[in-house]
């Protein structure tokens, strides 16, 4: 799972990456709320954990910034005892958690842990768009110049790649989200990754799509619009 940190407290930031870490999450730092926004723009983040004063830009500024890009990534407010009415003010902006400082690393850990599980067997229902392509995530149906059927891997990794368009998400990434329940099976590996690509290629192209998926195989990926 790929993480965002966004603490402008130098110890504290370090503190933190350095935990998530060793636990095995793949972890961008940033110390202020712009670069989070670029970061944002960048990169796939499933989680992002945000504090709410920094400079630049405050973190309830970059979170409205980031959602109103379409970013649907979980993001945790880290607020200090008396910013109460900023923690009110975070979550209407567009946050889905908060802990109050100071927090136990363990709390942070295990909040992690249970967004990983969400993360990783949650379909939802929402209706993505992109370009002239609907996806129904729930129903699994691709659709543009006429309509066809996702397999239930095909419909998760067409829904990451849609709620990230124009980001580059290396293989690693790619089987972490849609694998992560198969990693155990050792008959499964990173080569699927590049074979379910050239599924939704395939896919795209046969309902008249206006997007393709650029990249090699065990390299990173991209959607794009054409």
């Amino acid at each position: 799972m790929k993480v965002l940190i966004a603490e402008d407290e130098v110890q504290m930031n370090r503190v933190l990456t350095t935990a998530l870490t060793h636990e095995g999450y793949e972890v961008d730092s940033v110390f202020d709320g712009q670069a989070a926004v670029d970061k944002a723009k960048e990169n796939a983040y499933d989680v992002m954990v945000m504090d709410i004063m920094m400079p630049r830009k405050t973190g309830i500024q970059a979170v409205q910034e980031i959602r109103q890009t379409g970013n649907q990534s979980h993001i945790i407010m880290l607020t200090a005892m008396a910013e109460i009415d900023d923690r009110v003010t975070g979550l209407d902006a567009g946050a889905d958690d908060y802990l109050t400082k100071p927090f136990s690393l363990k709390e942070l850990l295990a909040r992690l842990r249970s967004m990983s599980r969400r993360v990783d067997t949650n379909f939802t229902s929402n209706i993505l768009k992109l370009g002239s392509v609907t996806l129904n995530v729930g129903e699994q149906e691709l659709a543009s110049q006429n309509t066809i059927r996702l397999a239930g891997k095909e419909a998760k990794m067409l829904e990451f790649f849609m709620l990230n368009p124009g980001k580059k998400l290396s293989t690693e990434q790619l089987f972490n989200h849609v694998w992560a329940n198969d990693k155990d099976d050792p008959d499964v590996d990173e080569g699927y990754v590049f074979i379910y690509v050239s599924y939704l290629r395939q896919k795209l192209q046969s309902v008249g799509a206006n997007l393709v998926i650029e990249g090699e195989d065990m390299g990173e990926y991209e959607l794009k619009e054409l």
